[in-house]
């Protein structure tokens, strides 16, 4: 099996992103399997399968030997680009010795020849439209950045890179007024570098408001959190008694989790 992942450069680096085992700090990548994590239940030495769809290999297991817990956690491959691919490798050939078939030989990475013809293609089963739904709902970093990446690439052409992706987002900043307001590192707000005005974020809640519903904060209210290291934030769309559904935004250089959520009850019971 040859894997060819040059359609995101090996170099390839998310600001923000740190060389750790948290699921948020996930490589991105052209080829990945499970968010480029590992989910996986240890036990002393012995690694299995924390998700009964998933089945276990061998370098996940390494993986999560070195550097997961005992008991079940979640763990990024995070460390080498190589590694990420080699796991993807190892998982798709599981998937096809379950379904009866069976792979020979190394795993090993190259490129396809230009010209050659594939023998099956593999098209997403869920629509765009899906895909930012969920990703909304988990808050997933991963995948807010896949889709921010396949932007630029689809835009300007392969292969994809920070610089294309960040281009068409301000032009599209810049197309409703917000080129001041609102600066872009990457496409999931994980790098600190990412700046904002609160009448600008405001502004953008107004161009959403179509899709409010899709927000669903851990209160049960349409908005989303922010949280980093001395920062606290808080943004969405409120249903108060005299003026109807209004959209918020709270920001604080704060490591006070709740003070956002009070300022927001004290919003909905002044309006």
């Amino acid at each position: 099996m040859v894997l060819d992942a040059s359609y995101y450069p090996s170099n390839l680096r998310i600001p923000g992103i740190e060389d750790t085992g948290e699921a948020y700090n996930a490589l991105n990548s052209a080829l990945a399997v499970n968010f480029n994590t590992v989910y996986a239940l240890r036990s002393g030495n012995k690694v299995s399968s924390a998700e009964k769809q998933t089945p276990i290999t061998p370098i996940a297991i390494a993986q999560f030997r070195a550097r997961g817990p005992n008991g079940s956690g979640r763990i990024s491959l995070s460390q080498d680009p190589a590694v990420s691919l080699q796991y993807a490798g190892e998982l798709i050939a599981a998937f096809i010795e379950r379904a009866g078939g069976s792979v020979k030989g190394n795993i090993s990475t190259g490129t396809v020849p230009e010209g050659l013809k594939p023998v099956y293609v593999h098209r997403q089963s869920r629509t765009l439209s899906k895909i930012l739904a969920e990703m909304l709902r988990a808050s997933n970093n991963y995948i807010a950045n896949q889709v921010f990446l396949e932007i630029g690439g689809h835009r300007l052409g392969g292969p994809v890179s920070l610089g294309k992706s960040l281009e068409v987002a301000n032009e599209m900043l810049a197309a409703h007024g917000l080129a001041t307001a609102i600066h872009l590192e990457e496409g999931s707000g994980i790098s600190r570098d990412n700046r904002f005005t609160a009448r600008g974020l405001a502004k953008v809640l107004g161009l959403f408001a179509p899709h409010a519903g899709l927000l669903h904060g851990h209160d049960g209210g349409m908005n989303k959190t922010g949280t980093m290291d001395g920062i606290r934030t808080l943004a969405g769309y409120a249903d108060s008694s005299s003026h109807g559904r209004v959209r918020f935004v709270i920001s604080l250089t704060s490591n006070d989790d709740e003070m956002r959520f009070r300022l927001l009850r004290a919003i909905e019971s002044e309006l």
